[in-house]
């Protein structure tokens, strides 16, 4: 009898490339592939952060580089991608949220949380998955979305459509480079401690109900992403695209 083997979960020999990586989710993801063997890019607006970050992961050993990168700005994003790729993973982090009412909703933070969660996240896996097409090799594409892109939450109407968008544009996304390896996939995390969510956070009656919603009774940290990008970057999760890995602690269980 020959017993099955587990696939590896290492990823050495490829190359990275993480948005929105000055920090919270995006930092934590991109250390987690660090610690796997990846070789990371780290991509941000601001290079302040970058740079530590960078120094900070040199320090431990792993192999990181900086890019000035605005998701949003899609011609940009194309040229910066082109010119350092093509990537083997790559994780979209950027993201926006500006959370009201729907009635009292503007069209500048629809059009700037749009412009970046869908817009720009569209654009940046459609630019990665071309240069991996045109270099002939396979891939794992993951974007972060979120558990708001499975049900409804207070006050997020732009946001939960943001999400419900990257959900459907993954799926069809993963239905066309299927054939070329080049799988695709989303990360749905609940309320994870992270600066983005701290506003939410620190309103009592809200954290009440995001405790109550979250099944196993407490508030996210970013190191509960890290097992689970490094599997869908990996050949661990060969078999696994157009699909939702949901690290919500049991909120969309009901």
């Amino acid at each position: 009898m020959t017993l099955p083997r587990t696939p590896s979960f290492r990823l050495n020999g490829k190359r990275a490339l993480v948005t929105g990586a000055s920090s919270g989710i995006g930092e934590a993801c991109a250390v987690a592939l660090a610690e796997a063997g990846a070789e990371v890019w780290l991509a941000a607006r601001g290079l302040e952060k970058l740079h530590a970050l960078q120094a900070e992961m040199a320090a431990a050993g792993f192999a990181a580089h900086v890019l000035a990168m605005d998701v949003a700005d899609v011609a940009a994003t194309e040229t910066l991608v082109a010119e350092h790729g093509p990537f083997d993973i790559l994780v979209n982090s950027a993201g926006l949220a500006r959370h009201s009412p729907a009635v009292a909703t503007t069209v500048e933070d629809y059009n700037q949380v749009t412009d970046l969660n869908v817009r720009g996240a569209y654009f940046l896996t459609r630019t990665v998955a071309k240069g991996l097409l045109d270099a002939g090799k396979p891939g794992s594409l993951i974007n972060i979305s979120s558990q708001m892109a499975h049900v409804g939450g207070i006050d997020r109407g732009v946001y939960c459509a943001t999400k419900h968008a990257v959900e459907g544009f993954t799926k069809s996304m993963a239905i066309e480079w299927g054939p070329a390896r080049i799988r695709v996939n989303t990360i749905c995390p609940t309320f994870i401690r992270t600066p983005l969510a701290e506003q939410t956070l620190a309103i009592p009656e809200r954290r009440a109900w995001i405790e109550e919603k979250i099944k196993l009774g407490r508030v996210g940290e970013v190191t509960d992403i890290m097992g689970g990008v490094v599997y869908l970057a990996s050949d661990a999760s060969a078999l696994v695209t157009g699909s939702s890995l949901l690290i919500d602690g049991g909120w969309t269980a009901d």
